[in-house]
């Protein structure tokens, strides 16, 4: 059989700086560690490469205006070329329509719960970041407890600091208290942060932590979970790092375990940091650490943690066709994905729409995360052994299709230290010199993006430290031999993350599926010069 023809523009290496915003502008240099990094090789491709900026927050990516893009979402959106609406949107028309109170596994929890007089354990994110889950749902959801009759609402309250305000969590948390006292219905029985509670990386002793104040009630203690918040500030830890915690009676005693004939419910909305305790409170041949006690509890998720699990879910995740991965599977593309831990559910499950089996002609390379506290302490991760891996499939020519993550620009810009961000993106300006010769020796070409900010503003106006995701745009850079001093090579924008599947495709040779609604931002593309 004779060997078919290369495609065009092959081998194609999309690559995904995590977190790596573009700013702009007056101003734009202040807390921005890219700035500060001065990324030689970076602005080089910048000046001769034809580039834009990509919108890649709010209705550009299916979530409610004026809300931060995230990895999850940014990773959809770039997969699928379309703008999906995202599950923070579908929970709140829920609880805003009536339907979420007749979802049957809601009311089979709740009425059991009210028959037999269980508690109700609410366990999940207090904070408005909406990338994991939302104050505005916790609410809605202890209203609609109340409502059903369940007489004891215990809210186990997760405290974010990445996606919000470092030190927001004290004023999230009194804004929550004063709904409970409007509602008349629910208290806060625990405090924890979600560096214990949502860990996604098999960091065993940090998950045990929270489980065994959950369950057996150990931990720190406090009269109320203000005071609890406010103790660990005047400690100097933030929210992220807020040790589990019980709020307890006057003699000592946690206001509420949990125990058996209780309801579980984790209403984060988000799956990736929701699995961990899951496993432990349900998995029958969990190791992750010894379980003195196994409450038996009836166990609510919000949405899918892990379907191989069988456990109830209020939200399935819905099905999208003609995804970047359907095309290349049609088409007998083999293409590679590559990330490392913190990154590589992002780059296959997320991309591929929420499918966790890879594709034909898909596969896949993970790269351990590094086991440090904090990503600070070695701001260039695993990066070096990511970009190995393009390298050396760049010397095999096996794949045609190149899909690589680096997590420093993101995991390193939620530290809030600056000085390891500026270094992580050196680091990643280092690894780009390696591998962007490499695949234009191979005749190939890179795309070069983001799919959210972060490192690019880690200072806000009053000088407090940003640990969240940036409302900027990103970057898109198309770097190969044909398009070198081609400033009129993109067409006019603007642009969104929807337009990469399609611009990516267009490259290839391949037609864009009529279900994909962004648009090849190749300038008088033939195949797609209109927005859908």
């Amino acid at each position: 059989m004779p060997a078919r023809a290369k495609r065009p523009n092959t081998p194609l290496v999309l690559c995904i700086l995590d977190g790596f915003g573009w700013r702009e502008g007056p101003g734009s240099e202040r807390g921005n560690a890219i700035a500060a990094a001065a990324p030689a090789f970076y602005y080089g491709l910048l000046e001769r490469y034809p580039h834009t900026h990509l919108k890649c927050m709010g209705l550009e990516v299916g979530l409610p205006e004026g809300q931060m893009g995230n990895s999850e979402v940014g990773h959809l959106t770039i997969g699928s070329g379309r703008v999906i609406d995202q599950d923070l949107n579908r929970v709140t028309r829920s609880l805003e329509s009536g339907a979420f109170a007749e979802l049957p596994a809601w009311r089979a929890l709740i009425d059991g719960l009210a028959a037999h007089g269980g508690k109700l354990h609410l366990l999940g994110l207090v904070s408005p970041g909406g990338v994991h889950s939302h104050t505005d749902h916790l609410y809605g959801i202890v209203a609609l407890a109340r409502d059903a009759g369940v007489r004891d609402i215990c809210i186990h309250a997760i405290l974010d600091g990445r996606d919000t305000d470092p030190l927001g969590g004290l004023g999230y948390v009194r804004d929550l208290q004063a709904e409970l006292d409007r509602l008349g219905a629910g208290r806060v029985v625990s405090v924890c942060g979600r560096y214990y509670a949502m860990d996604r990386d098999k960091r065993w002793d940090r998950v045990e932590r929270a489980w065994r104040a959950y369950v057996h009630g150990e931990g720190e203690t406090g009269a109320d979970a203000e005071s609890i918040i406010q103790a660990s500030y005047d400690a100097g830890v933030t929210d992220e790092f807020v040790l589990p915690a019980l709020v307890v009676d006057t003699g000592g005693t946690p206001l509420a375990v949990v125990g058996d004939g209780d309801g579980v419910f984790f209403w984060n909305f988000r799956a990736d940091r929701a699995r961990e305790l899951t496993w432990a409170f349900n998995s029958d041949d969990f190791d992750g650490f010894t379980r003195p006690v196994r409450p038996d509890i009836s166990y609510l998720c919000l949405s899918i943690y892990d379907a191989s699990m069988e456990l109830p879910v209020l939200f399935t995740k819905e099905i999208h066709a003609n995804i970047l991965a359907d095309v290349f599977a049609a088409a007998g593309l083999r293409n590679l994905r590559t990330a490392e831990t913190e990154k590589y559910a992002h780059v296959t499950y997320f991309f591929n729409g929420g499918r966790e089996e890879p594709y034909a002609g898909e596969d896949r390379e993970l790269i351990p995360s590094p086991k440090v506290a904090t990503y600070d302490l070695q701001p260039e991760m695993s990066a070096p052994a990511v970009a190995r891996v393009v390298l050396d499939a760049l010397d095999t020519g096996e794949h045609e299709v190149i899909v690589v993550n680096f997590a420093n620009g993101d995991m390193v810009g939620h530290t809030g230290v600056f000085a390891a961000a500026v270094a992580a993106v050196k680091t990643l300006d280092g690894l780009l010199s390696r591998i962007v010769p490499k695949a234009l020796e191979r005749g190939g070409v890179m795309l070069l993006t983001a799919d959210h900010g972060n490192c690019d503003e880690m200072i806000g106006a009053e000088g407090r430290v940003l640990t969240n995701h940036s409302l900027n745009d990103v970057p898109f850079v198309v770097v190969g031999a044909d398009y070198a001093g081609r400033a009129d090579a993109l067409g006019e924008g603007p642009f969104g993350l929807r337009d990469i599947a399609p611009t990516l495709l267009d490259l290839l040779g391949l037609d864009r599926p009529a279900e994909m609604t962004g648009r090849s931002m190749i300038a008088g593309s033939a195949r797609d010069s209109q927005p859908s």
